[in-house]
């Protein structure tokens, strides 16, 4: 009997130990846009192509970074109404996290909890894992910088630069040679530019693309494509 025998189930180990729900959900990863991050002294960018299937569509209704807490920020490469659910779930969670505690839930911390809701759904009936994997860019309690992946099987690892979806592979290879320990934000921003321009599909601009950026001591934010187009004047 081989693995295709186990493939439909979602709680059942394969004869080779894996949970094939996992590894499809995990191919949907790697058929989505490019997503990358790093993590300079000073704050962590987080980057990703967000090229759309057609001119018709309106990009400013097109968002994969989303802001979650005032601290922290995600973006994606996967399923996308896979992500808004866990964006949801992930804002619900931290809520409450402020509610309880009185401060800003810590990006580690936000971490654990999207982490185990994703891992929830590679065990319970009626369900299946989620498509996507995270890129969680944020403060911890500190203040220190942080750069987190979160994979379907709930899995999440800290990364000082990483990239997933598309093309990942040669993004990281790129980043291997390009980041160093005492890289700053803004050198960090060029980079990630630069990283997403190795892959990309036509002409990069600031409507098809997408920045997120979380400095020490600030506020995660969003870049608007004004700011981008900036960063992309500068490199050019």
């Amino acid at each position: 009997m081989g693995d295709s025998a186990y493939s439909f189930s979602l709680t059942t180990f394969s004869r080779t130990g894996k949970l094939l729900q996992i590894e499809y959900a995990l191919n949907a990863v790697a058929n989505g846009r490019t997503a990358l991050g790093i993590c300079a002294q000073d704050g962590v960018v987080i980057a990703t192509d967000k090229k759309l299937p057609s001119v018709l569509v309106d990009p400013e209704h097109v968002q994969k970074i989303e802001k979650i807490t005032p601290k922290a920020g995600f973006c994606y490469a996967g399923v996308g109404p896979d992500y808004r659910v866990l964006v949801k779930r992930s804002r619900k969670s931290s809520q409450s996290y402020l509610s309880e505690y009185g401060e800003v839930q810590p990006v580690h911390q936000l971490v654990t909890d999207t982490a185990s809701t994703m891992q929830e759904y590679t065990q319970r009936g009626g369900v299946r894992p989620f498509g996507i994997s995270l890129l969680v860019a944020g403060l911890d309690s500190d203040g220190k910088p942080a750069l987190f992946q979160v994979d379907p099987s709930g899995s999440y690892f800290g990364w000082n630069a990483t990239a997933i979806g598309k093309n990942y592979v040669s993004a990281k290879n790129f980043l291997e040679k390009r980041w160093t320990e005492d890289m700053e934000l803004e050198d960090a921003i060029h980079t990630a530019l630069l990283t997403l321009r190795e892959g990309f599909e036509g002409e990069m601009t600031a409507h098809n693309i997408e920045l997120g950026i979380v400095k020490k001591d600030g506020e995660f934010q969003v870049l608007q494509p004004s700011q981008i187009q900036d960063y992309l004047d500068e490199a050019n």
